[in-house]
């Protein structure tokens, strides 16, 4: 059985030959370049001080090449934007070094300049001419967001501001789309997880708007959530414009890569906290599931992909309102979270939602086990989640830096050794 056969199975909830692993298909399921740095040196891909591409640079993810996908037995590829999430493209590479020593290459738009206090600032764009959008603390591994909210007039928000960066898909990114994809599907007999943008409301990494030079409207974390509250009216607006664009976007795409993709990324919005859901299941129904549906329901009308939504921490509350919302498949299964024990979930929703994720504990185990602990730890939850398919193993997660090579080499092991159906 191939890696398209094994993964349709599974999203099928039919048992294939062995569980389908997934690393580095998402922004959502990969690895911190550090990680993949050492990873591919413990498996000696490269000859030392071999630099590793950042293919996004938020959060420093390295690129899974198709030597280690071959190397772990890896399922899922990713198809996602040309564009980074700063809005340069990943092309025209460089090298650049992280705090730590860790050699890498960055797209030629990753543009920084040190602080005062010794901290990485990086541009929309790669423009250093605007202000900054992301900060790298010292030392640190990945950016976080600059706070670019400028004073907001709550008598007259124009919802436009709001909705900038969702304008229709470019004839460049059409073309890309369809090159690519032809490639994957061409090229490998992996499973194709795309990432097209666009579809996903609300989404706290995005509302700051890392790319835009200069951002309009409602910015920052703070006030865009208050709005939830205090303005729901207006959410519901730049949603609905926002959904207008993504259906129109989605059609155009669909047209270019057509059934060649096994599933679609919809939703990256963190519905959850680590002690409960972030919002009362009221609020999901009225401000987000209406759009979650209208999105779903094209990509089932028209295609047979399956459909992705990633929240991380509590959110088992919310998952019927997922499923009624028609996703397909849950991601990262969070189960270090309240409320999330895998049994249950597997018990009450494996029949209904394909669990794509929770195969270690990367709060605990991970980083601060012992090999033998990550390797029992895989194991059990290969035993909970894969009975009867509807599960694709991944981390809970990108995993991070600072992780013991030696445990993410018995991860991998342990995922070897286990994925073989019937699972013991």
């Amino acid at each position: 059985m191939d890696s398209r056969e094994r993964v349709s199975l599974a999203l099928n909830h039919k048992e294939p030959d062995m569980v389908p692993l997934d690393l580095g298909a998402s922004a959502v399921t990969g690895m911190h370049v550090s990680t993949v740095y050492a990873l591919r040196q413990a498996l000696k891909l490269d000859p030392p001080g071999t630099p590793v591409k950042v293919v996004e640079p938020y959060q420093m993810l390295g690129e899974i090449a198709q030597d280690l996908i071959e190397a772990l037995g890896v399922d899922v590829v990713g198809l996602s934007s040309p564009t980074t999430m700063f809005g340069f493209k990943n092309e025209g590479w460089k090298k650049w070094q992280l705090s730590d020593g860790t050699p890498v290459l960055v797209p030629e738009g990753f543009n920084t300049t040190p602080d005062a206090e010794g901290n990485i600032l990086m541009y929309p764009q790669g423009d250093k001419s605007v202000a900054p959008s992301g900060r790298m603390p010292k030392n640190g591994f990945y950016f976080d967001a600059v706070d670019r909210q400028q004073p907001i007039d709550w008598n007259n928000l124009n919802v436009l501001d709001n909705v900038e960066e969702f304008s229709a898909v470019s004839n460049e990114d059409l073309a890309y789309y369809r090159t690519e994809v032809e490639r994957l599907y061409a090229g490998t007999d992996k499973a194709i997880l795309a990432s097209f943008g666009g579809t996903s409301f609300g989404d706290i990494a995005l509302v700051p708007g890392l790319h835009i030079k200069h951002p309009k409207g409602v910015r920052g974390v703070k006030e865009w959530y208050m709005c939830h509250v205090r303005r729901p009216d207006f959410i519901l607006k730049v949603f609905e414009r926002q959904c207008e664009v993504a259906l129109d976007n989605l059609e155009k795409i669909w047209k270019v890569v057509g059934d060649k993709v096994s599933a679609v990324f919809i939703s990256g919005t963190d519905f959850g906290t680590q002690k409960g859901p972030a919002m009362s299941n009221a609020t999901y129904r009225k401000l987000y599931m209406p759009f979650h549906k209208q999105v779903n329901d094209w990509v089932h009308e028209h295609t047979s992909w399956k459909t992705f939504i990633h929240s991380c921490g509590s959110v088992e509350s919310l998952i019927d309102d997922f499923i009624e919302a028609g996703f397909d498949i849950l991601n990262p299964v969070q189960t270090s979270a309240a409320n999330m024990d895998p049994k249950m979930l597997k018990a009450k929703y494996g029949d209904k939602i394909v669990f794509w994720g929770g195969g270690v504990d990367t709060q605990n185990t991970l980083p601060f086990g012992t090999p033998e602990q990550v390797k029992r730890d895989v194991q059990q939850r290969m035993r909970i989640f894969a009975p009867k398919g509807g599960y694709v193993f991944n981390t809970i997660h990108n995993v991070q830096p600072r992780i013991p090579v030696e445990n993410v080499l018995a991860m991998y092991e342990a995922v070897r050794e286990f994925r073989e159906y019937p699972v013991s």
